[in-house]
């Protein structure tokens, strides 16, 4: 039996610039991955992540940190970090015009929880200009909220017909 168990798939069949994908995190899981394919329509992708907590609202609050290392293949390596941000920039990766797109594998830990903060981790394939960069990224919300579903969003365009965001619940026992 598998330790993966599907929540979620959602699938954009219209440009949109934004996506919500409530009740997927609960107290039957501790960890949850997502995996995604972002398409952009007509300019360059930044996709971007919001937390929605249990009263359905989108967390815009400051309390959001990460890092990551961005892996370039055509130049030396880059890396970023801030802290109290209102948004996890880059979560799913970017990208430039179409065909050009981003996937990303995250996973998500104690996002229910009211008593701790949530924690993620992931690792992004984009694609600019024809150059591929894979990303390694790590983020901390730190609010303690129970959270049950996030927002993804671009930064500048639009998400694409063709992308596919899964969450599954993740079983450690």
């Amino acid at each position: 039996m598998s330790n993966l168990r599907l929540i979620n798939e959602t699938e954009i069949t219209s440009s949109v610039s934004s996506v919500d994908i409530t009740d997927v995190f609960s107290a039957d899981f501790d960890i949850y991955k997502i995996t995604s394919q972002a398409v952009s329509s007509t300019a360059e992708l930044g996709t971007r992540l919001r937390y929605i907590n249990s009263s359905g609202s989108v967390i815009s609050a400051s309390n959001y940190d990460y890092a990551r290392l961005v892996l370039y293949t055509y130049s030396s390596f880059g890396e970023g970090r801030a802290t109290n941000q209102d948004h996890q920039p880059a979560f799913f990766g970017t990208s430039d015009v179409a065909p050009e797109g981003t996937s990303a594998v995250a996973y998500i830990f104690n996002p229910f929880s009211s008593s701790s903060y949530t924690f993620a981790i992931n690792q992004t394939m984009s694609v600019g200009n024809g150059n591929e960069f894979p990303t390694k990224y790590i983020g901390v919300f730190r609010q303690t909220t129970s959270i049950t579903g996030f927002r993804a969003y671009a930064s500048t365009d639009s998400f694409d017909t063709g992308t596919i965001f899964r969450t599954y619940g993740l079983s450690v026992t």
